[in-house]
């Protein structure tokens, strides 16, 4: 199984496309796959308290993270999506980071060599930091990030721009391919 977590705020927009792409072409390579969205959804901000070292879980149960990290958990490849807003990431899928990095490693590594990556879609600026972000929580989650023909950004404003950028999309259907391929690999 291979989630797409988009962390955009808005629904329908042009990262949720470029997810979609991905997800597209993981499942023409055999995989199962789901997309979650994180907009209209509560994710609570990480407060540090690391009462899930004690506990093996967060703290924090009165949102939406726990089913999400939980799909998280039996996933084969995560996707994790957003775009970048002030040359960031948005907050939704930072407190997704945050929350599910540390439960995640109470727990004891459970996300290592898992399969994943980022994807971010840029206006114009702030791809590489903002890349850079999600990518520091697979790496430092021991994950397995496979490459692409390029990182895997996209370029849009308004919603479906996205989808007239030819080599961001094929950035991201490759990317797709690549972590279909690579997890049935690692299962085998």
């Amino acid at each position: 199984m291979v989630i797409g977590i988009v962390g955009s705020p808005r629904k329908g927009g042009n990262t949720e496309l470029l997810v979609k792409e991905a997800l597209s072409a993981a499942q023409e390579e055999g995989a199962e796959t789901e997309l979650i969205l994180l907009a209209g959804k509560t994710i609570k901000p990480c407060d540090g308290c690391r009462s899930c070292r004690e506990t093996k879980r967060c703290r924090i149960q009165d949102d939406d993270l726990p089913p999400i990290f939980e799909k998280m958990l039996k996933a084969d490849g995560i996707i994790l999506a957003t775009p970048v807003y002030f040359g960031s990431a948005t907050p939704e899928i930072k407190a997704l980071i945050d929350r599910a990095g540390y439960w995640g490693g109470s727990m004891g590594r459970v996300f290592e060599n898992k399969v994943g990556g980022p994807m971010v879609v840029a206006r114009r600026a702030g791809k590489n930091f903002t890349f850079a972000q999600l990518l520091f929580f697979f790496m430092i989650s021991g994950m397995i990030v496979p490459g692409s023909t390029y990182w895997n950004v996209a370029f849009g404003r308004e919603k479906g721009d996205v989808l007239k950028d030819n080599e961001g999309i094929m950035t991201a259907r490759n990317f797709g391919k690549k972590v279909a391929w690579l997890a049935r690999k690692l299962r085998q």
